[in-house]
């Protein structure tokens, strides 16, 4: 039973947290929320323990179209980083700034880029396309994610300065139009680079916030130097293009890690 820890692990997690915002907030939805998602996580942990290949696909699915049906369309919250800044700046700690306090701020210290690899709504689609190997090297653009970080903020920013009317139902269409941009660009760039996960490299916002709390991420993969043998495969396998065999901090491309877990399935010796 001890290979099943981890996944009850993180539902613990995930009811406290629940638990802890449906009492303060006095609001039964967090109970409801962060359950569904913690459940939908530890599912997806016991089906990948279990040594089923679409593990990770099913949580995706889960979560994503959970947050990006439900909250999203039919609950009409932008859960883009425009809406955590939209409540910031209105000073209302809910939905989406309780969402990115959680799963992108702070859980990432926990958690590293897990939420990349299994409840983000935006990289859920391009992972289903051809190329989950990356086929061509990495490339040095990823500051163009802090262009469209600093986009995202000016953005709802000149909202408020120019005190516009009816907010609310501008974030709700920004975030429909977000999300056809975001995955109209995700899936162009996938084919472009030949890379699935390019987009979330190279353009998606969020990692902004993500990177530097994931180099102090406690749940981490990694190498059992004694087992290695240098074989290559888990660098071949990775769609991040993270170096699994340097345990360091500082290893290459170290923050971009999200869980996936292809590296620990294809290792011949059991290594990571």
């Amino acid at each position: 039973m001890k290979k099943y820890r981890m996944p009850v692990i993180l539902l613990a997690i995930f009811e406290i947290v629940a638990v802890t915002l449906w009492l303060t907030k006095d609001n039964l939805f967090y109970l409801f929320n962060f359950s569904y998602i913690g459940c939908s996580i530890a599912l997806g942990m016991f089906l990948f323990i279990r040594e089923y290949k679409h593990a990770r696909r099913i949580v995706q699915l889960l979560v994503g179209l959970y947050i990006l049906v439900y909250l999203g369309f039919i609950c009409g919250e932008n859960m883009q980083i425009e809406g955590f800044w939209y409540y910031l700046f209105t000073g209302v700690f809910e939905a989406a700034t309780i969402h990115y306090a959680v799963a992108k701020i702070f859980g990432p210290l926990l958690f590293g880029r897990g939420w990349c690899g299994y409840a983000c709504w935006t990289a859920m689609v391009p992972d289903f396309l051809p190329y989950k190997v990356p086929e061509k090297p990495r490339k040095k653009i990823g500051w163009i994610r802090y262009i469209t970080f600093a986009a995202s903020l000016i953005f709802v920013a000149a909202l408020f300065l120019a005190k516009a009317g009816n907010i609310e139902k501008i974030m709700f269409w920004a975030f429909i139009a977000g999300n056809v941009i975001y995955y109209a660009t995700g899936i162009i760039m996938a084919f472009a680079f030949k890379d699935n996960r390019a987009f979330c490299k190279y353009i998606c916002p969020i990692t902004v916030f993500m990177k530097p709390m994931s180099y102090f991420s406690l749940i981490r993969v990694r190498c059992d130097k004694d087992k290695c043998v240098s074989c290559g495969k888990c660098k071949k396998v990775c769609p991040m293009d993270v170096d699994m065999t340097d345990n360091s901090r500082k290893r290459a491309n170290g923050t971009e890690c999200i869980l996936c877990m292809e590296c620990v399935r294809n290792c011949p010796k059991g290594a990571l």
